[in-house]
């Protein structure tokens, strides 16, 4: 990485990127807490009124994913060409206009498996284009060496919000039903879309990507992280270690509901404290890169991380929450951290104007892979049980981190500051 943050994350101090930062910031936390709320409220709004089966739950969860394999690629190119701020505050308003018809048609009674399925496919390309733009727009915003610190600041904040949406979600759906949770999620958007709009951005101009053809550009884009070898080892390892995360990600509400036989509320209550990891690894991310440096940490982290989920399926009744909550908060401590740390160094050591396709492609292996992971999370749930499927989950991330210890991290003590 470019710059050290020693501590916790430290305060931008130019007044106008300040300013702007703190207005996506505030956007962004208010989005996420929407968009944890979802993530339990669709689950439980597919299971308490439209009686869906696991699999169908876990095919949700993939509809959500799909889209970066469809479009993922074009969208890096599309998002070097575009300004990134409109292109984000486009996506918010179509996330909002989908979520908001949720409520609308369970109001008219209309409400069925096919709408939600495409709620959820149509918040999936947004989401492919926002969260493309949005890893191109903090550097227009914030100096390289800001970079760390903005990064656990944001990402410390989501890690809070899926402490508190989870939570929400189960109360929201525990008086007034699950449907109505996601009346909140659009308004969220409202909020994101509104402080984007607001942003004067005062940092570097970003260099648009030359009009060329749209296969070359996104050519581009492959050819530079398949030929770095720490960008690529990431983009594989993002891709396997997903592929196990949703796998039980997306049964996880099935097995507290049916398995544990938890409620509502207590689903959120202990998805919310599954999350408080997140938090943890965002704070602590910046003092772990300084004390073992970038490369080192991100290995400790995963080693941390992954083999903590085979926690999840000793969960049963009562005190056999803590197994749940246990490797809940170790899985995102580590995964948070990580990711807070290979974040950061590649927005500064990609260049700028090859930023949104490089993110792309790496996206394309690291979320790609989520919607198979889905379903078979779901296909498993199915055939052996949900118990039986998280474990088969959780040992696949727990032998997933060979493959880091087969790369190049384990030969450094930090990543590199600029491409070899």
């Amino acid at each position: 990485m470019t710059a050290a943050v020693h501590g916790g994350p430290q305060p931008v101090r130019d007044a106008g990127r300040a300013r702007d930062f703190r207005l996506m910031w505030v956007g962004q936390a208010t989005s996420n807490l929407g968009t944890s709320v979802t993530s339990v409220a669709l689950p439980l709004v597919a299971i308490t009124l439209l009686d869906a089966t696991a699999f169908q739950v876990a095919a949700l969860s993939a509809a959500t994913w799909v889209p970066w394999l469809l479009i993922g690629l074009p969208a890096g190119a599309w998002v070097d060409r575009l300004p990134p701020r409109a292109l984000m505050v486009c996506c918010d308003v179509v996330s909002l206009v989908l979520y908001l018809s949720v409520p609308l048609a369970a109001a008219a009674g209309v409400l069925s498996l096919a709408h939600l399925f495409a709620v959820a496919f149509g918040a999936g390309v947004a989401g492919v284009f926002f969260k493309t733009a949005y890893q191109v727009f903090l550097p227009c915003l914030l100096r390289p060496a800001d970079l760390p610190a903005g990064n656990a600041r944001l990402q410390g904040t989501e890690a809070i919000t899926q402490i508190g949406g989870p939570g929400l979600a189960g109360l929201i759906a525990g008086v007034l039903g699950a449907v109505w949770a996601l009346l909140f999620d659009a308004a969220t958007f409202l909020v994101s879309a509104l402080c984007l709009v607001t942003i004067r951005p005062t940092g570097r101009r970003r260099r648009v990507a030359a009009r060329a053809p749209l296969r070359r550009q996104v050519a581009d884009g492959i050819r530079f992280v398949g030929r770095d070898p720490f960008l690529r080892l990431f983009a594989w390892y993002g891709a396997v270690s997903n592929l196990g995360l949703v796998a039980y990600q997306s049964i996880l509400v099935v097995f507290l509901v049916h398995d544990v036989g938890l409620g509502p509320a207590a689903v959120g209550a202990v998805v919310a404290t599954m999350s408080l990891g997140g938090a943890i690894g965002a704070f602590v991310a910046p003092m772990v890169g300084r004390r073992f440096g970038t490369a080192r940490a991100t290995l400790v982290c995963q080693l941390v991380a992954m083999p903590s989920a085979l926690l999840i399926p000793l969960t049963g009744p009562g005190p056999g929450l803590t197994a749940a909550v246990a490797g809940g908060v170790l899985i995102g401590t580590g995964v948070v951290a990580g990711n807070v740390i290979k974040g950061s160094w590649r927005q500064a050591y990609t260049p700028h104007h090859l930023l949104g396709r490089v993110v792309a492609s790496m996206h394309l292996l690291n979320f790609g892979t989520m919607p198979l992971g889905a379903l078979i999370g779901g296909a498993l749930a199915t055939w052996l049980g949900v118990r039986a499927a998280i474990w088969c989950a959780a040992t696949w991330l727990a032998l997933s981190c060979l493959l880091l210890l087969a790369g190049p991290l384990r030969r450094h003590r930090d990543l590199p500051d600029r491409p070899g």
